[in-house]
C-alpha cells in the first residue's frame, strides 16, 4: 500500500473522532532530514493553526490534492521511497495535516526520509519530553517514571509524573518512562496501542540528565 493510500485510509478512520484545538499559546514546528540528523527548521507558530499552515509558516511547500497533502519542502520533493513524514509529539500522525489543528506546546515535526513501511516508526524518541507533557490531540496520558535515587525523581518531576521503583507494574493506559544507568546510552519507545494518542512506553540507559538536552533524532544512539 502507498503511502497516500495509509494516509487516506487513516484520515477516514480520524474524520468524526477529532479534538477541538486550541486555546493562546505556541506550538513548535521542526524541519529535518533522514530521522532527524540534519535539522533545517526550528521556529515557534501559534497554536490554534493547523500542521499545514504551521509548517508554511517556516518553509516554501509544494503540495498536492488541493493543497492537503505535501510533496515538496524548500525543494526536497519526494521521488519514489522517500517522502514527507509528520509527527506530533513524537506520534506519527493519523490524519493529514491540513486536518490536525495543533495545540498549545505541541512539537510538530517534519522528517524528509526513506522507508521501508509508511508506518513504520509510529513514535520516536527525539520530541522528549513529549508526549509525557502534551500528548496528543489536546489529550494528555498519565505519565509514569519507573526508576530510583535523586535523577530519577528529578525527571519525574519535570514530567509532572508519578515514580514508581524498578520493577513495578505501571498502570494501564499510562506513558511509561523506565530509567537505568550503565553505558552505551540508549533511548527507544514502543507505541502500545493503534495509533496516535496511545500509551507509549520508552526505555532509557545513561545519565538521565542527558534526556532534556536537544537532541531531534529518532533514536539514541
Amino acid at each position: 500500500m502507498t503511502r497516500v493510500a495509509v494516509l487516506a485510509v487513516l484520515g477516514a478512520l480520524a474524520a468524526g473522532c477529532g479534538s477541538a484545538a486550541g486555546g493562546s499559546g505556541q506550538a513548535t514546528v521542526w524541519v529535518t532530514r533522514d530521522r532527524g540528523h540534519v535539522v533545517l527548521h526550528r521556529a515557534k507558530v501559534p497554536s490554534g493553526l493547523t500542521a499545514m499552515q504551521g509548517l508554511a509558516r517556516v518553509a516554501k511547500l509544494e503540495t498536492r490534492y488541493g493543497g492537503r497533502y505535501v510533496r515538496a519542502v524548500d525543494g526536497a520533493k519526494e521521488s519514489g521511497r522517500r517522502s514527507w513524514f509528520y509527527y506530533v509529539n513524537g506520534y506519527l500522525a493519523d490524519r493529514g495535516a491540513a486536518d490536525y489543528k495543533l495545540h498549545a506546546g505541541d512539537v510538530e515535526w517534519w522528517d524528509f526520509r526513506a522507508w521501508r513501511d509508511p508506518a513504520q516508526d509510529p513514535v520516536v524518541v527525539g520530541a522528549f519530553p513529549e508526549p509525557f507533557l502534551h500528548g496528543y490531540g489536546g489529550t494528555v496520558r498519565p505519565a509514569i517514571v519507573v526508576g530510583s535515587g535523586p535523577a530519577s525523581r528529578a525527571v519525574a518531576r519535570r514530567l509532572r509524573a508519578r515514580l514508581l521503583p524498578p520493577g513495578a507494574a505501571a498502570p494501564k493506559g499510562a506513558n511509561v518512562l523506565v530509567l537505568s544507568t550503565g553505558s552505551p546510552t540508549s533511548f527507544r519507545a514502543r507505541l502500545l496501542g493503534d495509533g496516535p494518542g496511545s500509551p507509549v512506553r520508552m526505555t532509557f540507559t545513561g545519565d538521565p540528565s542527558s534526556l532534556f538536552r536537544y537532541r531531534l533524532r529518532y533514536s539514541v544512539p
